[in-house]
Formats: C-alpha cells, sequence, structure tokens
C-alpha cells in the first residue's frame, strides 16, 4: 500500500496524527519482530538542514530494546558519514526497519509541512549530492522552498521553523513508541508487546 501522507505542524492534532500514522503502518512490522532504526539525517552547521539531528537530540532517551537512533547533535549522521552508518546498521542488526528522518525543501505553501512516505529519502538531492537512499518508511519536515541556490536557502532558514517541525516530529514517533511498547524501557516483554498489539 502506498502512503504519502501530508501533515501541517500548525495543526493541533498534528501529533496524534502522525502517532497513529507510524503505529498502523509499522503493526506488521513489530509482530514480525524486526528491530526499528531511526536515522536522522542532516548537520548542526546549516539551520536548514539541523531538522534530523534535532530530532535524534530530542529522542535520543527514547532507546528500547527494540528501538535504536542514529544521529544527534553530537553525532550527526551526514553527507560524509552517512555511507558507513548504513552499512554499520546492516552489520549489526537482523532485517532492520529503517525510518529516515531528514529536512527538505518544497513550494512555498508547503513549507511547515511533514510529510510521511513509504519510501527512502535521496539525502543530498536538494544540493546536487549523490548519496545512497535511506530508509523503508521517511519523514521529512519542508524546511523552506526550493528554487535557485538551495545551499543558500538551506543556510538562511529561520531556526523557528525548524525547531517547530522538530518538536512535532518528535513527540508524533514519542507518543507513538509509548503506544507501542509502552512508557519504560523494560517495561514490557517482546511476547506481551505482540499479545498487546494482536488484542488492539
Amino acid at each position: 500500500m502506498t502512503l504519502k501522507l501530508t501533515i501541517d505542524s500548525l495543526d493541533n492534532n498534528s501529533i496524534p496524527i502522525i502517532r497513529d500514522c507510524l503505529y498502523e503502518n509499522l503493526l506488521p512490522v513489530i509482530k514480525q519482530r524486526r528491530p526499528i532504526v531511526l536515522v536522522c539525517i542532516g548537520t548542526d552547521r546549516s539551520t536548514g538542514d539541523s531538522l534530523g539531528p534535532l530530532v535524534g537530540d530530542k529522542l535520543k532517551f527514547l532507546i528500547r530494546n527494540n528501538i535504536s537512533l542514529f544521529g544527534n547533535l553530537e553525532s550527526p549522521v551526514h553527507a560524509k558519514n552517512l555511507s558507513s552508518t548504513l552499512e554499520h546498521i546492516k552489520l549489526n542488526f537482523n532485517n532492520p526497519f529503517i525510518i529516515a528522518i531528514d529536512a527538505c525543501l518544497g513550494s512555498v505553501q508547503n513549507v511547515g509541512k511533514i510529510v510521511i512516505e513509504n519510501s527512502p529519502i535521496l539525502p543530498g538531492a536538494a544540493v546536487n549530492k549523490n548519496l545512497p537512499p535511506v530508509g523503508d518508511l521517511s519523514i521529512t519536515g519542508i524546511v523552506n522552498i526550493s528554487g535557485a541556490l538551495e545551499f543558500m536557502v538551506l543556510q538562511n532558514t529561520r531556526l523557528y521553523t525548524v525547531m517547530t517541525l522538530a518538536d512535532i516530529i518528535s513527540k508524533g514517533i514519542y507518543h507513538f513508541v509509548l503506544k507501542t511498547y509502552g512508557g519504560k524501557k523494560s517495561s514490557f516483554s517482546i511476547n506481551e508487546e505482540i499479545a498487546n498489539l494482536s488484542n488492539s
């Protein structure tokens, strides 16, 4: 099933919409006991490209037995280490389901919106970088308008827009994890999780 959901970050229901979208689409993944790996892409050296690391920073406390995270403000995943990060994930996780999170550029009316798709991100496409596609599912935040001189556009993006998007995306993911796995790292065994999901 093709998924493409666009959410306005200023919508009062944006967080539960993200939570429920992730829950519905990842339920088969969880039942298969596949590890979920969040890959938050970007760099803190560019305002417009800092969405991924900001989301990773807000979620770094959220790691569970079956959820891992790569990319935050301290250790960002960016053009120079993306390929090695993906290779590390491939070697250390058994059939992981990767959720890629990144900033992107779009039309003026879509700035501030969040797009969830069951397709990979093509990081660096806006600035003509040839990087591998990332993710079984992608979450992108539209931080500014696309067009000419996109590197400069990313450098001159409002921090408020990026912070708003990072806040909503991280809270949506956080509430998805609470709904799925519970509030504590060891609050459920995997068998209890699957039983609860099957009954819901």
